[in-house]
């Protein structure tokens, strides 16, 4: 089957690659020339484990190609999938310009019956929205095309994208028609013979079946962070506590992790937009607004832990290891590590030695204009005569470290570990004065 993906990022690209590794024909289209011209040289805009393999093959085995022109993906495919950002706009809604965009450039070129495929996360709505904006655009045309719009959420994690699209726990459908049922049908056929279910609902349920998992997820990170910070104040084990409840299959032991909270592209901007989009409705979500002040205060807890030990950190030297917002990336949107270092800059640090696998380009941008933030080359050299050393993200590469090295290259022996990755007893016998979350 012919499928045109608009949008080159993350749920674009992994989108259009892995349909197109199921023997579909896939042109992807984006507005950024250069991207499109890196993209035919194999060059991903994204760290994404797994993606270039795929996007090498099936560019060379010609089930992949990437364009500019307009007119030729909205006449390549009968599915088109809108795949672009959503970022949140200044009063924290879902901006929706660049879907209204495609379905503006979709209405304006389609000469035949297309279903327009809402891969986005969009607010609920936004199915109405295109279809009266196509229809009007094409009432302005003077032409009677039939097309139908689907909303059909992407569930995929940063760092494990490509697995999670080719072994899909759900994948959901919002339809109006038999007609667009039948061509999500023939696309995702290949998925369905793995056992996986292809849910079909209306196309609003759809829409909030997106912004409701992810909103319930992040608080139940929100959730263990409270209960991790009750834990330290009466001397009790977040991490027994979290195995304790996460053994009832009722509730579950994922995403009860104490830490220093959630980030990246899709928790944030989602819970954020779900808020916005109640109020709209008369709606007061105070569970989902619970959560979201709880994750704004926890991002800083490790500057709050380091000060318990070192309370005047003026002129201090503080290493950080981790920078992503999670391993597997190089996403550092609402990352914590954002908030700490700007806690730490505005306690007036002397330097901050940061490292991280994948992420220090991201995170040299950010703070391009910030002389005291300092990326070293490799972990060991951000510890180089450090006050303080400060764990971000738990990377494989930070679980197993020399400690007589750390020990050795650090001014003093402290550790703050916001992703509790180390033991206490271990910590406790090399002497260092280790701190972590909940315990």
């Amino acid at each position: 089957m012919k499928i045109t993906i608009f949008g080159t990022w993350y749920v674009g690209l992994v989108t259009g690659t892995c349909l197109a590794e199921v023997w579909h024909d896939v042109l992807c289209i984006d507005i950024d020339q250069q991207k499109v011209d890196n993209l035919k040289e194999w060059i991903i805009p994204i760290y994404e484990p797994g993606l270039q393999e795929l996007v090498v093959r099936n560019y060379r085995e010609w089930r992949l190609d990437f364009t500019t022109d307009a007119s030729a993906w909205v006449a390549f495919a009968t599915a088109i999938f809108s795949a672009v950002g959503t970022p949140p706009d200044a009063n924290h809604k879902a901006d929706l310009r660049f879907v209204k965009a495609v379905a503006t450039t979709v209405a304006e070129n389609m000469t035949d019956y297309k279903v327009f495929i809402n891969k986005s996360t969009v607010p609920v709505t936004t199915g109405d929205m295109c279809k009266d904006l196509m229809s009007d655009i094409l009432k302005s045309r003077e032409v009677n095309i039939d097309f139908d719009i689907v909303s059909n959420p992407e569930f995929l994690k940063e760092g494990c994208a490509v697995k999670d699209f080719m072994l899909p726990d759900r994948i959901v459908c919002g339809v109006e028609s038999e007609r667009a049922k039948q061509v999500m049908t023939e696309i995702y056929k290949s998925f369905t013979r793995t056992d996986k279910p292809l849910m079909f609902t209306d196309i609003k349920s759809s829409e909030i079946i997106k912004y409701a998992a992810n909103s319930f997820l992040a608080t139940k990170i929100s959730f263990i962070n409270e209960i991790a910070n009750f834990a330290e104040l009466v001397g009790a084990n977040v991490g027994d506590i979290s195995k304790g409840i996460g053994l009832d299959p009722r509730i579950g032991s994922k995403f009860l992790h104490a830490g220093i909270g959630y980030g990246g592209s899709c928790f944030p901007k989602d819970v954020s937009a779900l808020i916005e989009t109640g109020k709209e409705y008369w709606i007061d979500f105070k569970i989902i607004k619970a959560t979201e002040s709880v994750n704004a205060r926890q991002k800083t807890k490790p500057v709050e832990k380091l000060q318990s030990l070192l309370p005047e950190l003026k002129w201090k030297t503080i290493a950080i290891w981790g920078l992503a917002f999670k391993p597997k990336t190089d996403d550092i949107r609402d990352a914590p590590s954002i908030d700490v270092i700007n806690k730490l800059l505005s306690l007036w640090v002397d330097t901050i030695r940061a490292f991280d696998p994948v992420a220090m380009d991201n995170m040299a941008h950010e703070f391009e204009n910030e002389q005291k933030v300092i990326f070293t080359a490799r972990n060991y050299d951000a510890l180089k005569s450090a006050d303080a050393l400060i764990i971000l993200t738990e990377w494989d590469a930070f679980r197993n470290p020399d400690f007589d090295k750390v020990s050795e290259l650090m001014k003093w022996n402290v550790i703050v570990d916001g992703r509790n990755i180390y033991n206490k007893h271990i910590m406790q016998e090399k002497w260092f004065n280790y701190i972590w979350i909940g315990k």
